[in-house]
């Protein structure tokens, strides 16, 4: 390279670098106004030469290739200034300075204090979120949209930014260990025991990815609220893109709410021996879901949030500890004979029952839909992957031990959905399944909380009645909640059996919300970085990433076809064999 070229980086070293030239140089001539040829200094300290789209508009193109090099350093060698510092003939471009040659943030990548680098936008600000205090354009940075945000509402009544990463690590405890956990020893006995314990790890790891990409997004447009504005920006700012996200989000809570009220329903019949119509136990247990969803910020959910999980923990703990005690199971008779279990799936399974399996092992991992709230309500959205991390390793022994112990102990020929049916001492089933009473309740106002917040949110954006105590903002939520549970109970009347609901919810739902999303994503964001040349530049690993998240997306498309088909099937199957009673029934459902 000639004398008076001077390279400067981005944060993120081999993605955004510019070059530029001395005016003063005869040799000087314009850039193209929409690329910019970055070319290294020295090999061992900058990457190889990339031609790369700029991320920064024509006009500042040009005016940043008008700088001058810092008169005060003189080299042969074309090293840069130690501390080089320089300022723009435009006004448009701040003031920078480098350190060992990278620099410390420009328009579209900062670096927010505890050194995480926060990397482009793959999108402007939509316009519903834009508001008078956001940019629209493309290189507004992420950090500066958190910290704006944290300024408007410092003096508010009501403040949403406010969970630590502690807190946050409590909603996702509450909303893994659940009562889904007591459908693996169900799953294990489809599959069997390597298969099913194969598939709890890969699940797990595959979940934590793509919950990882989920946060690099955030961070890098900290004002989405909800996986709906994700799905907007995802597929290009369209409209459609949104009110699509926006039916399967409410649609998916919703059911997850009825999924809650159709157990308690069936804890309130085995507690009472069905002393009521079951229907009247859905009432009263809708009931309940709905008050107890009035809180209006996480912050207020995550002190109970840590409760429940506490209590759900305790539940399945007893569960296990009990299966292994008692002498038989419930149904256990001389001709079935002793508990017996496989470690490979028994000869005749079917594909609908074995993927039925698959589908509950898969739903009780993929929460994602939820972390975009979770994350926009952190005062500090970096520390999210210790909350992440904690709960996956949870995930991962509590699911894995409780599963296959319990069905050890039970066997093929005794399982039901949720496990806690096989106990066949009535003391032991009552009080284990009595511990998960905190959790039923507390799921299902979660996941009614993170649909009222979307509602409440998009018809008082920008009003007192978000940020403050008004009887117009209270009346509101009250009745936006009263109208998902409305919906819940509904939804627990019509599919009234816990396995096949999750594995409906699993394949509809999960496809998009656990994997389409996220590998669309992944490759979005890899685009913004590398620019239009992004893909023939890959290394190897590069590319075996690449290759993960679209079999990622591979699997999210099996998942909505294959997997809608099965779930759909098992529902006709167990109405045709009578094995559960019609709609709105007043048949006993316990346990």
């Amino acid at each position: 390279m000639e004398d008076g070229v001077a390279c400067i980086g981005s944060t993120f070293p081999g993605r955004s670098w510019y070059r530029f030239r001395n005016p003063a140089d005869p040799k000087y001539s314009k850039l193209a106004p929409d690329r910019i040829t970055y070319t290294a200094v020295n090999a061992d300290r900058f990457r190889r030469p990339i031609l790369a789209p700029s991320p920064l508009r024509a006009n500042r193109a040009l005016a940043q290739s008008k700088m001058a090099l810092n008169p005060n350093h003189e080299s042969s060698n074309n090293s840069l200034p130690p501390n080089y510092e320089f300022s723009p003939t435009a006004p448009a471009v701040k003031e920078k300075r480098i350190e060992g040659g990278v620099l410390e943030g420009d328009e579209t990548t900062r670096t927010r204090k505890g050194g995480l680098k926060v990397g482009a936008r793959i999108a402007p600000v939509l316009p519903h979120l834009r508001g008078a205090d956001f940019s629209d354009s493309d290189s507004v940075n992420g950090t500066d949209v958190l910290e704006k945000q944290l300024e408007l509402e410092s003096g508010n009544a009501l403040q949403y930014r406010t969970c630590s990463w502690q807190k946050t690590a409590f909603l996702l405890f509450s909303e893994y260990i659940c009562l889904a956990i007591m459908s693996f020893p169900w799953s294990y006995s489809i599959l069997g025991l390597v298969p099913g314990l194969i598939l709890t790890v890969v699940v797990a790891a595959v979940v934590l990815y793509t919950s990882l990409v989920l946060w690099e997004f955030c961070l890098r447009h900290p004002e989405v609220r909800d996986v709906c504005d994700i799905g907007q920006m995802l597929f290009w700012g369209k409209t459609w893109a949104w009110y699509a996200t926006a039916v399967m989000f409410i649609l998916n809570n919703t059911f997850i709410q009825g999924l809650h009220v159709l157990i308690t329903a069936k804890y309130l019949n085995t507690m009472t021996h069905h002393s009521q119509c079951t229907v009247v136990f859905a009432v009263i247990s809708t009931i309940i879901c709905w008050f107890c969803s009035l809180p209006r910020t996480f912050d207020a959910l995550s002190k109970i949030a840590c409760a429940t999980a506490f209590f759900t923990f305790i539940s399945v703990l007893l569960a296990t500890i009990f299966s292994g005690l008692e002498d038989k199971p419930l149904g256990f008779t001389e001709e079935l004979g002793a508990p017996i279990y496989t470690a490979f799936p028994l000869p005749g399974t079917t594909f609908v029952s074995a993927m039925s399996a698959f589908l509950n092992i898969s739903y009780t991992f993929i929460g994602q839909i939820t972390l975009p709230s979770f994350i926009a309500e952190m005062r500090e959205p970096k520390d999210f992957p210790k909350a992440l991390w904690a709960v996956t390793i949870a995930e991962i022994i509590v699911f894995s031990v409780v599963g296959a112990v319990i069905y050890v102990y039970t066997g093929n020929q005794y399982m039901t959905a949720p496990a806690f049916g096989s106990l066949g001492n009535e003391v032991y089933k009552k009080v284990s399944f009595s511990f998960m009473i905190p959790t039923l309740i507390f799921l299902g106002v979660l996941y009614a909380t993170v649909s009222a917040r979307f509602i409440f949110f998009r018809i008082f954006e920008g009003t007192i009645h978000k940020s403050s105590h008004t009887v117009v903002g209270w009346s509101a939520w009250a009745g936006i909640l009263a109208l998902t549970w409305l919906g819940a109970f509904i939804i627990a009347e019509v599919i009234p059996f816990f396995s096949d609901l999750l594995s409906l919810m699993s394949s509809l739902f999960d496809s998009f919300f656990g994997f389409i999303f996220w590998g669309v994503a992944y490759i979005r964001m890899r685009r913004v970085d590398g620019g239009v040349r992004w893909l023939h530049e890959q290394s190897v690993k590069g590319y075996a990433i690449l290759g993960l998240n679209l079999f990622i997306i591979g699997v999210g498309f099996f998942f909505l076809t294959v997997g809608t088909y099965v779930s759909v099937q098992s529902i006709i199957d167990s109405y045709a064999s009578g094995a559960v009673g019609g709609v709105f029934t007043c048949a006993d459902n316990g346990i």
